[in-house]
């Protein structure tokens, strides 16, 4: 692929600059932390102001609302969107990075129609129903249970690390419809309405204090099978297509966001700046996001051509999770004291602490380094399954 942009996505890049600096402006600074209702409302008006600009689903088809650009101009807007400071997508995550991707891959048109719409002009939060307790690493083995009844599915059982699902309009849920069928064969993807009588959220509350992550509790819920995407028991074919936009081509904004986190990090250095030690390691640092991002662009270029984010998705994800937390780890470290004493007046300390605290499910999250190691081994490199 080419990395140099031409002068048409330099263009794009200056136009979409302008429209950042008075869009963030005017957005303002995001809600406190733990007041979920009003981070809901400010992530979604976001999200309706991206719409609203033009700059949602930048390269969505346009039958399904986006804009149809090349994926090209829209990893220039993310890099000016990281540049500009604008606000984490937040709520609009999961809709935007992978169960919109999905629903344009193997939804109905129906299904196409009533969704997407709403998740570009930030009218539905979406959240992900794969892991539970006893299926995780191997999401294969899930057991929440589907059973046909009329033109329903009736649903029980639980899911657990739903992020924002107590918040959620709806859930990709991932259902045994087949218990008696090999583990991979009896699954299927059926989009769930979280306002329904019989779907409990619980928040978790995590290492830095917040409640990101929720169990789900499932109890004969009914799920029109009109709501299911793809073929019953097809579902682990659909859910490695959910798993691709994931790790491939949805970590695009976290991944551009790594060099201003840099940054950041590198400006608490102060008097230790001239270094060789640390400048050294900085550098590598910096080479690492740089290599990453490369890596990003492929993958969605890559997606854009074939409509599937390739394998090479898990060594984006494996990468990103690595350097995510090295550099989290530099800035408690450059930090020093101030990393244990800090009060709710040194906000700069409370961010890096925080960033630091959050990492740590960056190996587990979409997929643990362990995981995308063996994928990246088998998909990848060709290299036969271990025993």
């Amino acid at each position: 692929m080419d990395l140099q942009y031409t002068e048409a996505e330099e263009a794009f890049r200056a136009e979409a600059r302008a429209w950042l600096d008075e869009a963030v402006a005017e957005q303002g600074p995001p809600p406190p932390p733990g007041d979920w209702d009003a981070i809901r409302a400010y992530d979604l008006a976001w999200q309706r102001r991206l719409h609203d600009g033009g700059y949602a689903g930048l390269n969505w088809p346009v039958e399904f609302g986006g804009r149809g650009l090349p994926a090209t101009l829209q990893l220039v807007f993310l890099e000016e969107y990281a540049a500009a400071g604008a606000p984490y997508v937040g709520m609009n995550f999961v809709g935007n990075a992978h169960a919109g991707p999905t629903l344009i891959a193997e939804g109905t048109d129906e299904q196409r129609r009533f969704h997407l719409p709403r998740i570009l002009r930030g009218e539905s939060v979406w959240c992900q129903g794969f892991s539970e307790p006893g299926a995780g690493s191997d999401l294969a083995s899930l057991r929440t249970r589907a059973v046909r009844d009329g033109d329903d599915y009736v649903v029980t059982g639980q899911k657990i690390w739903s992020t924002r699902a107590h918040v959620a309009d709806h859930c990709e849920l991932l259902v045994r419809t087949d218990p008696d069928a090999p583990k991979h064969e009896g699954i299927t993807w059926l989009i769930l309405d979280m306002d329904q009588p019989g779907v409990e959220a619980r928040p978790m509350k995590t290492l830095d204090g917040e409640s990101h992550f929720c169990e789900v509790f499932l109890d004969e819920v009914r799920v029109p099978v009109t709501n299911r995407v793809g073929a019953e028991n097809d579902g682990w074919r659909v859910t490695n297509v959910t798993l691709r936009f994931e790790r491939g081509t949805a970590f695009a904004q976290p991944i551009i966001t790594l060099r201003s986190q840099l940054r950041s990090v590198a400006a608490l250095a102060g008097d230790r700046a001239a270094d060789p030690g640390l400048r050294r390691r900085l550098g590598h640092l910096d080479a690492r996001v740089e290599a990453l991002w490369r890596l990003t662009q492929r993958c969605v270029t890559e997606a854009e051509a074939s409509g599937v984010p390739s394998p090479m998705g898990s060594a984006v994800k494996l990468g990103y999770s690595e350097l995510g937390q090295e550099i989290a780890r530099l800035g408690v470290e450059l930090l020093g004291r101030r990393a244990i004493g800090h009060g709710a007046a040194d906000d700069e300390a409370a961010r890096v602490v925080r960033d630091h605290l959050w990492s740590f499910q960056f190996t587990i999250a979409a997929g643990t380094s362990q995981i995308q190691r063996n994928l990246v081994a088998e998909r990848i490199l060709g290299l036969p399954r271990g025993r």
